[in-house]
């Protein structure tokens, strides 16, 4: 669980630095479900994982908090949100 939040917040910051693009910050409403579902995944492999073996999973968990914090920032600023 902790590689597939790791690479989920991966793709999840590149497609954040695509929808920072003017014109494309519509993309960031999708940005912020796919980013929680890697949250959630991340939060998983580190409840099942040993104390010791838990750092890929709390790499993802960051990496899914810092897109969602960006993406909700970035809708702020463009109005997106009411």
């Amino acid at each position: 669980m902790g590689l597939i939040s790791l690479l989920w917040g991966l793709v999840a910051m590149c497609w954040m630095l695509l929808a920072l693009v003017p014109l494309l910050g519509w993309m960031n409403w999708f940005l912020i479900a796919f980013a929680a579902v890697g949250a959630m995944l991340a939060a998983v492999g580190i409840a099942l994982r040993a104390p010791g073996r838990r750092g890929r999973a709390k790499a993802g968990l960051v990496l899914n908090g810092l897109v969602i914090v960006v993406a909700v920032v970035r809708l702020h600023l463009g109005g997106g949100l009411l």
